[in-house]
């Protein structure tokens, strides 16, 4: 399978005469959707179809954003902005009794759209734990401040993608809600003991049987004091797969954000060295998308099993 180990986004409701150009060239993993491509249904459809066509594939990943609440790509076909992860943790813990019923009927409902768009991996469930020190770029979207109930809620989440052939990608692993900043703007630092991380925010984590993960870009000081986990060997490999025994993908968070401190070709390369399978790029700037393909190599061994794996979860 000969494709670059990246994630691009594209720049707006349709492809442009270079996207496809470069598309066609440089055959990137796959691509993440945001709300900027989105204008209707006819028109989402249309432009997956097209993506796919561009590298004869109709299995082809196509990647969307679709939490709930403030993260809802899908909003100019339904709105599901009242539906954040806090308010679904919420509706768990006061009625256990209905609750995966209405659960069920809710990631149904996202899975018709998604499929009959032709989307077939959602960039969800956020498997932070909510702390009362957690900047506003987590808060809503964590389920719960109870670890196990984020466990829970996003074992099911992933079950019934899952049952829908969606493929999830469990966030923003190994946790980030003890952020006292947005990682989009600045280098985020957690101080707090080995045991309490192990115990409390990593735990969501653990086992998850998810097909793809993505990475937190926080410095997590007990394990690695220099490098986020995006960026560090310590965090990819003895953290999320020995201790966490993640088996899966792992993606990088975008690699434009300001809390990587290299320029960002070098940011896609320290993603890789230090054990991410996939950077992600999310911006559609394609500029930037040049000089990234330049250096970005073939997906290796490892992802070409894993990728095969979700094409088969696909059928």
């Amino acid at each position: 399978m000969n494709r670059k180990a990246i994630i691009f986004g594209i720049k707006g409701t349709r492809l442009t005469h270079a996207e496809k150009k470069f598309l066609k060239s440089e055959k990137p993993w796959g691509i993440i959707l945001f709300s900027r491509n989105i204008k209707d249904l006819p028109q989402i459809t249309k432009l997956v179809k097209t993506i796919k066509k561009t590298f004869n594939d109709n299995n082809y990943p196509i990647l969307i954003d679709q939490e709930g609440g403030r993260v809802s790509r899908l909003n100019k076909i339904i709105n599901l902005s009242i539906f954040s992860q806090k308010r679904l943790g919420d509706f768990y813990r006061n009625d256990k009794k209905n609750f995966n019923f209405f659960y069920s009927q809710y990631i149904n409902k996202i899975s018709f759209i998604l499929k009959s768009i032709g989307i077939n991996i959602n960039t969800a469930p956020v498997l932070d734990v909510y702390r009362k020190s957690s900047n506003k770029v987590i808060g809503d979207r964590s389920f719960s401040s109870n670890p196990r109930t984020v466990s829970k809620l996003g074992k099911l989440c992933i079950q019934l993608y899952e049952k829908n052939k969606i493929a999830t990608v469990i966030k923003h692993i190994p946790g980030h809600g003890l952020s006292k900043v947005d990682t989009h703007h600045k280098i985020s630092k957690i101080s707090k003991k080995k045991n309490e991380l192990i115990h409390k925010d990593f735990v969501p984590f653990k086992n998850n049987k998810s097909l793809f993960a993505m990475t937190a870009h926080i410095i997590y000081q007990k394990f690695d004091s220099t490098n986020v986990c995006t960026h560090s060997k310590i965090m990819i490999k003895k953290i999320i797969r020995k201790h966490l025994n993640f088996n899966g993908i792992i993606i990088s968070d975008d690699i434009s954000m300001k809390s990587l401190k290299y320029d960002l070709k070098n940011n896609a390369k320290k993603a890789l060295e230090s054990g991410c399978n996939l950077v992600l790029h999310c911006n559609g700037n394609i500029k930037e998308m040049l000089k990234l393909a330049k250096i970005i190599p073939t997906i290796d061994k490892f992802t070409q099993k894993k990728t095969s794996q979700f094409y088969k979860f696909l059928r």
